[in-house]
C-alpha cells in the first residue's frame, strides 16, 4: 500500500513541481530555475540525511557505486526539470504531464523487458502492451477537441 501511495504522491508532486518551474521560469530563465531547484533539493538532502542517515551511512559511499554510469542521476535530473518547464510552458500542465508519464511507462517497459541497466528481466507480456496502448489513446483522446 506504501508503493501506492509514494507513487501517487510523486506524480502528484511531479505536477505541482512543473506548475511552480514553469511560472518562475518566465520570470528568471530556465537554466536559472533548474539550479535553484537543484540546489535547494540538494540542501533538504542533506538535511535529511544528516537527521535520518548520518548514523547509519556515509557520504563517501556514493564513490563504490559500480558501474559509475548510476551516478548520472543528478545530470538526468537537471535535464528532466528543463524539460519538464519546456513542455509544460508549450503545451500546457495536462497534456505535458500525459505525455511524460507515457513516455514513463514506455521506456520503463522497455527497460523491464530487456533488462537494461541492471535491471531483472519481466519478460514480454501482451496485456502490458495492450495497457500502455490504451493509455497512449486515453491521450489522444483527452487531446481532441470537444
Amino acid at each position: 500500500m506504501f508503493g501506492w501511495i509514494a507513487a501517487l504522491l510523486s506524480g502528484a508532486l511531479m505536477s505541482i513541481q512543473g506548475v511552480f518551474n514553469t511560472e518562475v521560469t518566465d520570470k528568471t530563465g530556465p537554466w536559472i530555475t533548474n539550479g535553484f531547484v537543484q540546489l535547494t533539493g540538494f540542501f533538504v538532502c542533506l538535511i535529511l540525511w544528516f537527521i535520518r542517515e548520518r548514523k547509519t551511512t556515509s557520504v563517501s559511499q556514493i564513490l563504490a557505486v559500480e558501474p559509475k554510469y548510476l551516478l548520472l542521476g543528478g545530470v538526468i535530473g537537471a535535464f528532466i526539470t528543463f524539460t519538464v518547464i519546456a513542455g509544460m510552458s508549450a503545451l500546457g500542465p495536462a497534456r505535458a504531464v500525459m505525455l511524460i508519464v507515457s513516455s514513463q511507462v514506455i521506456v520503463a517497459y522497455i527497460i523491464e523487458v530487456f533488462g537494461i541497466f541492471g535491471v531483472e528481466k519481466a519478460g514480454f507480456d501482451w496485456t502490458k502492451l495492450l495497457g500502455t496502448a490504451l493509455f497512449v489513446a486515453g491521450i489522444v483522446i483527452f487531446k481532441m477537441k470537444g
